[in-house]
């Protein structure tokens, strides 16, 4: 079992939240909570290792993705939600999802990867997960992406190439562009919980 954040909402919907290199289950509690401070909160650590920090996924170098071990985890992650949602009685919820760099990443991943799993996805600062593109049909799922035009770690190209890749699947996405950079900041995040509210 994945070590993980769970904290009891009052709605039928579950966040499962994914944070970002280096982060833990703790960090992204308080933005899940502006997005929807209804909703079940379900919040994952990142099980690799990378010279101390946690991340979802291993890679190559900065903007390299080790692909075969996104698919694999992708789909090991996949599996650890659905016994979290049985552990939690969860099952009858809606599923939504927010993540930051990696963890943005990690939920673009199992998008390409296996489709609508979640309804609705949050990416802040995301990249392209996978070079095949995606595998599965989208059109149930509504995604918003953060995007930092002069982010030093994600090229602007590469998140308006995901966010083209998305569409073409048949996803409903929302892109916004912010002038700080791999910052997540508090103009973004109230943003996307207008975005997520509408």
């Amino acid at each position: 079992m994945m070590i993980h954040y769970y904290q009891k909402g009052t709605a039928p919907r579950t966040l499962v939240l994914f944070h970002g290199t280096g982060g833990t289950e703790e960090d992204l509690v308080s933005i899940g909570h502006m997005l929807d401070p209804e909703a079940h909160i379900l919040s994952l650590r990142g099980e690799v290792n990378e010279n101390g920090m946690n991340r979802f996924f291993k890679r190559l170098a900065e903007g390299v993705f080790d692909e075969e071990d996104l698919t694999m985890r992708a789909k090991q992650i996949l599996k650890e939600i659905e016994e979290l949602l049985a552990r939690y009685e969860l099952r009858e919820t809606a599923l939504h999802s927010a993540g930051y760099s990696n963890g943005a990443n990690m939920i673009a991943g199992m998008l390409y990867l296996y489709g609508d799993v979640f309804q609705k996805s949050v990416l802040f600062h995301p990249m392209v997960p996978l070079k095949s593109g995606p595998a599965a049909s989208l059109d149930m799922a509504e995604i918003f992406i953060g995007a930092g035009l002069n982010d030093p770690i994600v090229p602007y190209d590469n998140t308006t190439q995901l966010m083209q890749e998305l569409t073409q699947q048949g996803a409903f996405v929302t892109m916004k562009t912010y002038e700080m950079g791999h910052r997540l900041t508090l103009e973004e995040v109230e943003d996307a919980k207008e975005w997520y509210t509408a």
